[in-house]
C-alpha cells in the first residue's frame, strides 16, 4: 500500500472523530475573528466559503475511496463465502455418500473411516476459512 493510499485512510479515519467535529467548529467558529483584524465580512465569508467548498470535495474524494475500499472487501467474501459454500456442498456429498455406502455395505469399515476422514479435514478447512474470514473482520 503506498503512502497516499494509507494517508487518505488515516485522514478518512481521522475526519470521522467527535474531535474533528470540534476541531471543524472552532475553525469555522474562528475564521468569523478576522473580522476584528479589520477584514470586511464579506471577505470573511468569502474565504469560509471557499474553504467549505474545498473541503467538501476532498471529503467526497475520501468517501469514494471508502466506498471502492469497502467493494472491494466485500468482493474478497464473496469469494470466500463462495468457496465455503463448495466445501459444504462437497461434505454434504460425503455424507450422503457415507449414508448410501452404509445403507449397502455395513461392513465396509475402511470406506466409512475414508469418508469420514474426509469429512473431518473439509470440516477442518471450512474451520480456518472461517477464522480467517473473522481475523479480516469480514464475518
Amino acid at each position: 500500500m503506498d503512502i497516499l493510499q494509507k494517508t487518505s485512510e488515516k485522514l478518512t479515519y481521522l475526519i470521522g472523530t467527535p474531535l474533528s467535529i470540534v476541531i471543524h467548529t472552532l475553525l469555522f467558529a474562528g475564521v468569523f475573528v478576522l473580522v476584528g483584524f479589520g477584514i470586511t465580512i464579506d471577505d470573511v465569508l468569502l474565504i469560509l466559503t471557499t474553504a467549505v467548498s474545498l473541503e467538501a470535495i476532498y471529503l467526497a474524494i475520501f468517501i469514494q475511496m471508502s466506498v471502492n475500499r469497502t467493494t472491494h472487501h466485500i468482493a474478497v467474501v464473496r469469494e470466500d463465502i463462495e468457496d465455503i459454500q463448495e466445501d459444504v456442498e462437497d461434505i454434504q456429498e460425503d455424507v450422503d455418500s457415507l449414508e448410501v455406502s452404509s445403507q449397502v455395505e455395513d461392513k465396509d469399515d475402511e470406506g466409512v473411516v475414508q469418508a469420514l476422514t474426509d469429512i473431518e479435514k473439509r470440516l477442518g478447512d471450512l474451520q480456518k476459512d472461517i477464522a480467517l474470514l473473522k481475523k479480516k473482520g469480514l464475518f
